[in-house]
Formats: C-alpha cells, structure tokens, sequence
C-alpha cells in the first residue's frame, strides 16, 4: 500500500508542476480553455501558485510530514472540483483533464490517509 501511495503522489506532484509550469507560461491550450470555461486569463498565475503549493504539500507528506501532504491533497482535490464546475457552469465539457488530475489528487489523499502515518 505504501509504494501505491508514494507512486501515486509522485505522479500528482509531476502532474500539478506540469500543470503549474503551463500556467506560468500561458500556454496557448490553456488559454483557449479557460476561455471557453470563462476564466479571466489574469487568474493564470494564482492558480498555477496554487497547484504549485499543493505538489509542494504533497511532496512534503512524502518526505516525512504526513499531515501537511494530506491537506494539500485535499486542497488539490478542491480545486479540481472546483475547476470541474466552473467547466459545467459555462456547458464547456472539455474537463476530462481536470477530472484525471482529481482521481489522482483523490488516490492519493485516500492511500496517504489509509498508509503507516496516520492511525484511523
């Protein structure tokens, strides 16, 4: 079970600085959906600061800290619950992204809770 959720949560941290990193830079893809979803394209660097502070959490729940990897996680499962909405809010059905980055954000929080640093 621990190597699925360092798997997992490796992959969601990759993931979350990918998305960052594409964010920052305003890649073309992006701002075509954020317009199609109705995000001001001036939104792009807080959230790429968020999603780069979420695989910061996360990768810090790797390394030994487990209580501040599951918060991030959650904060990653809330932001692409949120994104998934906004998505459906403007009848934009091209959210199937977000929807894989919050299975993965989601897997992660339910292995690292369920793992050896938590007693539930």
């Amino acid at each position: 079970m621990y190597v699925a959720y360092v798997v997992v949560s490796a992959v969601v941290v990759a993931y979350c600085v990918f998305s960052a990193v594409m964010d920052f830079i305003r890649y073309e893809p992006i701002l075509v959906s954020m317009t199609k979803a109705g995000v001001p394209h001036s939104w792009l660097p807080r959230l790429g600061a968020l999603k780069a502070a979420g695989a910061l959490g996360v990768l810090l729940g790797l390394v030994g800290v487990p209580w501040i990897g599951a918060a991030a996680a959650v904060g990653i499962v809330l932001f692409f619950v949120g994104a998934i909405a906004t998505h459906v809010r403007a009848r934009d059905t091209s959210f199937g992204l977000a929807a894989a980055f919050l299975a993965l954000a989601l897997a992660a929080l339910v292995l690292g809770v369920n793992g050896p640093g938590y007693a539930i």
